[in-house]
């Protein structure tokens, strides 16, 4: 890797960080990678809905969030171009580099913050050094920011590599929301990819450390369900209303019912309820906003459909009416033992690099799988690798930050593969 790619890395990141946007709201993102990849000269860019299958987006915001975000970004210097190709929240962008025949080789990373007040306290390193978020109330708590510089630093050292072949990067909005994995796998620019790398610092393995490929993934759903009643006064005539937070309370104390299931692991969770207007007033209204989780796909529709069940059950206790939605999910898919094997001996040559594992466990969900499914239905590869960093606090939390000597490890790490893999044959000269 060159100097002056080492050298970006680091400030790529803090810049990221200072401006984090939520999911489908990435547009100074956006804009930013744009600029990126043209400075660097890439052959092709596809943004926005050219870079996605619109249909397929999930969990988008309303179209005031968007507005919003949209006009922050064009405060801080995002391109009109840009903002015109992303309008509606069509954020995103794929990046392709064609380099002479060989395969295909995707690499994709993820966009989106988290909405969470980033600590000011010192001893926090982004506050003490001047790039803590700018954006109070959100934040990059889960290393978006170092997947982007890495994503970038690694598309230059790829570009003036001896990489043969076609390179292409998946810069994924909406990964918190699990919203934007399968409107990107569903877009066409998949199709062609022989070997997929997704990528992810941290996650509880230290600077030195990687992971070539995660195993069980958890399936996911992300869900809402509305309870509608009838008011009444709470005093008078509590008799005549139809108690929406009876229902809602009955759903949640149910949905922690749910038998565990032989075939292996489940979660549910209910995080967030909404509704009820005053404490004298029968409530008419009231959603809860939960999530399933299994260790297998077939596990996690279990486990949604076992929810749904008691949200309409506890509706009919109350007589209510409750409308249940899933506004997004993900599947499980495990990494493959091939390419582990490849990165494995990859990595045990790059600098800073002191222990490699061909696999861990990943214990929570991920929507690049939606892109890993993609690529090894058409008869691919695809692996989910970490790279560790040191993080004085844990992932999602106000005072999570990442090492950045861990940058320029994971750059030289994705560098090397890739070229390796452009030594490989081609998905359709293996067949």
């Amino acid at each position: 890797m060159s100097h002056d790619v080492r050298n970006r890395l680091s400030a790529l990141r803090r810049e990221f960080h200072r401006f984090p946007e939520p999911g489908w709201c990435e547009f100074r993102t956006t804009s930013r990678i744009v600029e990126e990849l043209e400075r660097i000269d890439v052959d092709e860019i596809a943004v926005g809905r050219d870079a996605l299958s619109s249909a397929d987006r999930m969990a988008v915001p309303e179209e005031p969030e968007l507005r919003f975000w949209r006009e922050r970004a064009r405060s801080n210097g995002a391109r009109e171009s840009v903002l015109d190709r992303t309008a509606d929240g069509h954020t995103g962008v794929v990046a392709t580099l064609a380099q002479g025949k060989g395969p295909t080789v995707g690499l994709r990373v993820d966009l989106d913050a988290i909405s969470m007040y980033e600590a000011d306290e010192p001893g926090h390193r982004p506050a003490d050094e001047g790039f803590r978020s700018e954006h109070d109330g959100y934040m990059h708590a889960c290393g978006h920011d170092a997947h982007l510089a890495i994503a970038l630093g690694t598309l230059e050292a790829v570009k003036h590599g001896p990489f043969n072949g076609t390179f292409k990067l998946f810069f994924q909005p909406a990964e918190e929301r699990a919203g934007g994995g399968k409107a990107m796998a569903e877009s066409g620019h998949l199709d062609d990819v022989d070997y997929l790398l997704a990528v992810h610092v941290g996650l509880d393995h230290p600077t030195g450390t990687v992971v070539t490929g995660v195993e069980k993934p958890l399936a996911m759903a992300h869900l809402t369900a509305t309870f509608e009643g009838a008011s009444a006064h709470a005093g008078r005539a509590p008799n005549e209303g139809a108690n929406a937070m009876q229902a809602m309370a009955t759903a949640v104390q149910n949905a922690y019912a749910i038998p565990r299931h032989r075939d292996g692991e489940t979660r549910i969770n209910v995080g967030q309820v909404d509704g009820g207007t005053a404490s004298n007033v029968i409530a008419e209204e009231v959603s809860i906003h939960g999530e399933v989780r299994g260790e297998t796909t077939a596990l996690m529709e279990y486990a949604r459909t076992e929810l749904e069940r008691i949200c309409y059950a506890a509706a009919e206790m109350h007589d209510c009416d409750v409308t249940v939605r899933v506004t997004s999910e993900s599947p499980r898919v495990d990494s493959d033992p091939e390419l582990r094997e490849l990165l494995e001996g990859v990595a045990a040559d790059v600098r800073g690099v002191d222990e490699v594992l061909p696999s861990a466990e990943f214990g929570a969900s991920e929507d690049a799988t939606f892109l890993m499914q993609r690529v090894q239905d058409e008869g691919g590869l695809a692996t989910y690798l970490i790279v560790g960093t040191d993080h004085p606090t844990s992932h999602h939390t106000p005072t999570f930050d990442v090492d950045e000597h861990s940058l320029a490890i994971g750059v030289e790490l994705l560098a090397e593969a890739v070229t390796e893999l452009g030594r490989r044959q081609p998905v359709a000269v293996r067949r």
